[in-house]
């Protein structure tokens, strides 16, 4: 009985040591950058491994001699399976231990590093610096802290504003490069032509790269808003470089004695005229959200308009490309103007409603619900506002417009 289970017992763990041994070479082939190798290491291991445990294994219990013979050869099959593995025992048993202390042997990331050509772009030695900065970009082409670097330095420096515009269309011209650093370079690029250049022709044209490569698209519509304040900005530049000497007048006297200072404040523009020029810009720059939230708040508060207000901003409100922080802001502010125009609770609820259904997942429609909550006290005590009456040229204003366009 003894011998049996002695037997039943050897042979079910040559029976498990065989099914463990088959997993780990399925696993360790899979996993190997070298299964050709991993064969062959196996190939020789098994023989031995076989060979110390049918042959070496049974001499060691005997005693005498024999044992010391099996433990002898039990070593050197030992050591030549140690050799076989060397590298794999030194990745799995050594190398965990030593990474301890000497962080292990992951390779670093490679970047590019621009810290030699700063110091140089500092020192003023520009040509210096481009060349440490196209060494960088050899290595790491098509990188965009580098590409943006070598066209500052072209550009602020070298005054080669060509040179930087060449850079900066090399990089774009690339498919791979990412839509928002595209946008980010030709946008740099239109900044350069005005303030280095003075050239507002050539800052549009490069805005304009952005609108036809992205038509219809947020980046497109940013775009469009630079290139509809072009003009005031290059005024503000052109003033900023060559500002004249100015006499100022003396002031008045004694205005403490004065019945009334009433002339001494500055002159508004006369909201009709004003509204007359915002119209006109409109026409030019449709895409001007800024300067159409302007008409509306005149419309609405200079001439008590609502449906003129109304259709401004819903233009603002419909159009896809803004963001849903600036649509619930005219949602928010068209809601304003029914209130203070005198519009029942269905009204502005409706109006209100509809940042909660646009954006349902968002913190807006939170904030939003906290408003809608308290609508009533907003709109109790309020009166409709007296209408004021306008002449013909103002109401007109506007009304040039005919339904709301699509931008």
């Amino acid at each position: 009985m003894g011998s049996h289970w002695h037997m039943a017992v050897n042979v079910g763990l040559i029976i498990f040591v065989t099914v463990f041994v088959i997993w780990l070479f399925i696993c360790s082939f899979k996993k190997s950058e070298a299964p050709g190798l991993l064969i062959f290491k196996w190939a020789m291991t098994v023989p031995i491994a076989a060979f110390l445990w049918l042959k070496v294994g049974p001499m060691i219990p005997n005693g005498g001699g024999d044992t010391i013979a099996g433990m002898l050869t039990a070593t050197v099959g030992m050591a030549l399976i140690a050799i076989i593995w060397r590298g794999s025992l030194i990745d799995t048993v050594i190398n965990p231990f030593i990474a301890i202390f000497d962080g292990g042997n992951v390779p670093m990331e490679k970047k590019p590093y621009y810290s030699i050509t700063t110091a140089k772009r500092k020192r003023g030695q520009y040509l210096e610096a481009i060349v440490t900065v196209r060494e960088q970009l050899a290595r790491f082409p098509g990188d965009f802290e580098g590409v943006m670097l070598l066209a500052s330095i072209q550009a602020e420096d070298l005054k080669d504003l060509p040179g930087a515009e060449n850079t900066l269309n090399h990089f774009c011209a690339n498919t791979k490069s990412p839509e928002k650093q595209v946008a980010a370079a030709w946008t740099t690029m239109a900044d350069w032509h005005l303030k280095v250049g003075l050239d507002v022709d050539s800052a549009r044209a490069s805005l304009q790269k952005i609108v036809e490569r992205f038509p219809e698209t947020e980046l497109a519509l940013r775009a469009e808003q630079r290139i509809a304040h072009l003009i005031g900005t290059h005024k503000i530049l052109m003033e900023q470089q060559d500002r004249p000497t100015i006499t100022l007048p003396e002031g008045v006297k004694n205005v403490g004695l004065l019945d009334s200072t009433e002339f001494l404040k500055p002159q508004e523009i006369e909201p009709g005229k004003l509204a007359a020029a915002h119209v006109k810009h409109l026409e030019a720059h449709p895409h001007d959200s800024e300067v159409r939230e302007k008409l509306a708040v005149l419309y609405a508060n200079d001439f008590s308009r609502l449906d003129l207000a109304t259709m401004e901003l819903e233009q603002l409100i419909n159009e896809p490309r803004h963001s849903p922080k600036q649509v619930a802001g005219w949602l928010n502010l068209l809601a304003n103007f029914q209130i203070e125009a005198g519009a029942d609770v269905a009204t502005v609820t409706a109006t209100l409603q509809q940042i909660v259904d646009r954006f349902p997942d968002l913190p807006l429609a939170e904030i939003t619900l906290r408003r809608l909550a308290r609508i009533n006290s907003e709109l109790k005590g309020k009166e409709i506002k007296p209408g004021v009456k306008l002449g013909v040229y103002e109401q007109n204003i506007g009304l040039k417009y005919g339904s709301p366009r699509k931008l």
